[in-house]
């Protein structure tokens, strides 16, 4: 069946018609629209493509791929840790542009899934880092990677919640990502170690999960996560502070929430023999609630503080034991593997 132009049975100038003609496309493009082309045309540059061979059981290589976003011109990129793990420590980045560079590990760092890769070139377009502490639940992001090898791929939609916190694991070593970024922009295998961008195209995330249908997760850039890819690029690692103790929140009586002006501490549950923990007389069920001075509620804050400033120092522990207050005195060593 033939079309009929509208204009041509209802003359022009009806409602929703154009006069002289088609709209023009930049006119047609409604803000949410520009806002995304716009991250979209800026970032795309920034991103790689990533083509890596990894071993797997029986002593075989397979072909995996991930994405990288360029952090500086002289081919420093960032992507996830689980991205490069069980490679040879190189593979190939390929960009917007039809170039295609070898690229080597710099350094990795499993327990926050974060690497660090230095390609062979000295003219790419390095992305702007932001800060995910910034972000809103509703606000708009932008998803730029290489889900199935399908390079250059853009997705949007919003921060869905904040907060979240990601298991991560290095050999026996457990750990949680803290302040995990969720998204419903649309993430698939691929995507891992791409740009989730703000609405000003500033990279906010690395992107390294997908949790469920319309669930992505990004490890968020921030002052934490900047002082690990700064450790990276110059050290090829993050020294972190060991314990050598297990642990989860307990809230505090009420009297003595009152007292310290906190609702929660962390109890301890287990001890590791021999560890700077046990060498400093910490107990099962001893309640952690301060540590030089600065309140202990989570065993996130805990983690916090386990930084390589912490190695080798004396800290002071405040603790609850048997309803007791107690300061202890611990100095941590360095988290191996």
């Amino acid at each position: 069946m033939p079309l009929i132009d509208i204009d041509a049975v209802l003359g022009p100038g009806q409602p929703g018609s154009v006069p002289g003609g088609e709209l023009d496309d930049a006119e047609a493009l409604d803000a949410y629209s520009r806002t995304v082309i716009g991250i979209a045309e800026g970032l795309t540059p920034s991103v790689g493509s990533l083509r890596v061979a990894r071993r797997v059981r029986g002593g075989r290589m397979l072909d995996g791929g991930g994405s990288s976003v360029v952090i500086t011109p002289d081919g420093f990129m960032l992507t996830s840790a689980h991205v490069i793990a069980r490679t040879a420590g190189t593979g190939r980045a390929s960009f917007a542009d039809g170039r295609e560079l070898d690229f080597e590990v710099v350094g990795t760092d499993a327990l926050s899934d974060l690497a660090v890769l230095r390609a062979q070139a000295g003219d790419l377009v390095p992305a702007t880092l932001g800060d995910a502490e910034r972000l809103r639940v509703g606000q708009l992001v932008v998803a730029i990677g290489n889900p199935h090898g399908f390079g250059g791929s853009v997705t949007a939609g919003v921060v869905s919640a904040l907060g979240r916190s990601l298991p991560t694991r290095s050999g026996a070593t457990q750990r949680l990502v803290d302040n995990v970024i969720q998204t419903d922009a649309a993430l698939n295998p691929g995507n891992s170690g791409g740009a989730l961008a703000d609405g000003r195209g500033r990279v906010v995330g690395i992107n390294t999960a997908v949790a469920g249908v319309g669930l992505g997760l990004a490890v968020p850039i921030n002052a934490a996560t900047r002082r690990i890819i700064a450790a990276l690029m110059t050290e090829g690692r993050f020294r972190r502070a060991y314990l050598g103790l297990a642990g989860g929140p307990r809230p505090l009586p009420p009297r003595l929430a009152r007292e310290l002006g906190q609702d929660s501490g962390v109890e301890i549950v287990q001890v590791v023999e021999d560890s700077p923990a046990a060498r400093a007389g910490l107990r099962a069920e001893d309640l952690i609630v301060s540590m030089d001075e600065a309140p202990i509620e989570s065993v996130d804050k805990l983690h916090g503080l386990m930084v390589s400033d912490a190695i080798g120092r004396t800290l002071r522990v405040g603790l609850i034991r048997e309803g007791r207050q107690l300061e202890i005195e611990l100095v941590p060593t360095e988290l191996e593997g």
